[in-house]
């Protein structure tokens, strides 16, 4: 006798769609047949696609230090929504996560507060703690983040935007022998190195010569944080991930220069991965004008041919997934001057049905978006097949999308805690409406079902 039998549907992994049923048994897939076997529970999905879980490598929900912009029940319910049923929380929450200590602490208050299971990145400072890596990775550590060209608040080890040298209690941004160290700290633990790749020293300058300007455009921010800013912090990484080994992630890439050196530095059997985000995929400068501050995300949405960039980057495997960036702050925060307001928007609830359109589109396949949303995160952080797959002894994370179904995505129907996307308004063709947990139905219809059942991941040994 199983638990759970998900009938009629059409099973979709990242090499084909066939016809069967799934079978479930103690959070576990058990069986994946044409045959019928008695469950307790049937779900019938007729009509309807049957995909495993999808991963968001790359979220910021705030929590714990920062719970007026998001929190975990908020955000996690947006990703069970949207068919997302694992999540990697980034490490810059208060307390961060910049030793096994604080992972601990941390991954305790999630503890009950969490609809998905969720991973927690680990927190790269430099010399401030090179020491506590090999202990982050220990502990359970998803992977090891560093904020390349940041600088950081001493006592509360939060990111400082508006850094400028001599400020008092900062850690200032690491230099490039540093950031050399560093990699050769993270190659030693063997753990993955995430990048967010962006220059400090040239997006200083360039931000001053703009605000001498006066201009306070679209166009204005993206010269202060061009192209080049990425292009040269990737350049560098690959450059350093060549003479350490550290495997190297590349976060957010947003430009066509960034696909280019992905693409060669694999071909030279350089350690480098990439990631990219749906504003990346979907939207471009020329859009700012009708999206307003909710576009607003470092680095910036770059021009079309950035984009198009992108998406032949995806296509050909160079860039190995696509993540949210989820990054809210409040209604009011992002609701001024384009300098002035925080960068980050909603994503996590958005991100599958966003990909799904594009299938409806035409430009991609079901199975390429289980590859891209399931098995490659899966794999590259070695949690695969426990997430990511649907095949027997995986978890039953499963999420069943119906691609006939049309709706707006709107800023007032999504379940984060300040909903606003740079999508509002936008028509979708392809929507999740069921998702399973380890087996337990945690979705119907848009509407989260039962208390949060979500918890800790942390990578294969």
């Amino acid at each position: 006798m199983y638990d759970l039998r998900i009938t009629n549907g059409l099973i979709v992994t990242g090499k084909e769609i066939k016809k069967a049923d799934v079978y479930v048994k103690e959070g576990k897939i058990a069986k994946i047949t044409n045959e019928a076997f008695e469950a307790d529970k049937t779900y019938d999905a007729t009509g309807l696609y049957v995909l495993p879980g999808c991963l968001d490598v790359h979220v910021h929900f705030r929590d714990p230090g920062h719970t007026h912009k998001e929190d975990f029940p908020h955000a996690t319910r947006a990703a069970a929504v949207g068919g997302v049923t694992t999540v990697f929380d980034m490490p810059n929450t208060n307390p961060p996560t910049l030793n096994a200590e604080k992972f601990s602490e941390k991954a305790e208050i999630l503890k009950s507060r969490a609809y998905v299971d969720y991973a927690l990145w680990g927190l790269c400072l430099g010399r401030v703690n090179r020491e506590n890596l090999q202990g982050l990775v220990d502990a359970g550590a998803i992977a090891l983040k560093f904020f390349w060209g940041y600088a950081f608040d001493k006592k509360s080890f939060q990111l400082v935007y508006n850094y400028k040298p001599g400020m008092p209690d900062i850690i200032p941004p690491l230099n490039d022998g540093e950031v050399y160290e560093l990699f050769e700290d993270v190659a030693r633990t063997g753990s993955l190195l995430a990048i967010h790749a962006e220059n400090h020293s040239l997006i200083q300058a360039m931000t001053e010569r703009v605000a001498k300007s006066g201009r306070r455009d679209y166009e204005a921010l993206l010269e202060a944080r061009s192209n080049l800013a990425e292009e040269l912090t990737i350049q560098t990484a690959i450059s350093f991930s060549k003479a350490t080994g550290a495997k190297l992630h590349i976060l957010h890439m947003s430009t066509a220069e960034g696909v280019e050196l992905v693409r060669d530095a694999q071909k030279k059997g350089i350690p480098v991965t990439a990631e990219t985000c749906p504003h990346f995929l979907f939207l471009d400068a020329d859009d700012y004008e009708r999206v307003g501050p909710a576009m607003k995300v470092y680095p910036p949405v770059k021009r079309k041919r950035d984009r198009e960039a992108l998406w032949s980057g995806l296509l050909d495997g160079t860039i190995s997934l696509v993540c949210s960036d989820h990054a809210p702050h409040t209604l009011e925060e992002k609701n001024g001057d384009l300098f002035s307001i925080p960068a980050g928007m909603c994503g996590v609830e958005t991100m599958l049905p966003l990909m799904l359109n594009e299938v409806n589109r035409g430009t991609i396949t079901l199975p390429f978006v289980v590859q891209k949303l399931s098995e490659n995160p899966a794999k590259l952080f070695n949690i695969y097949p426990k997430k990511g797959a649907l095949e027997p002894g995986a978890d039953a994370d499963i999420v069943l999308v119906n691609m006939s179904m049309k709706k707006e995505i709107r800023n007032e129907n999504l379940h984060s805690k300040q909903p606003l996307t740079a999508f509002h308004g936008t028509l979708i063709k392809g929507w999740p409406v069921a998702t399973f947990l380890r087996g337990q139905q945690i979705v119907q219809n848009g509407q989260v079902i039962g208390e949060p059942v979500g918890e800790l991941i942390k990578p294969q040994k």
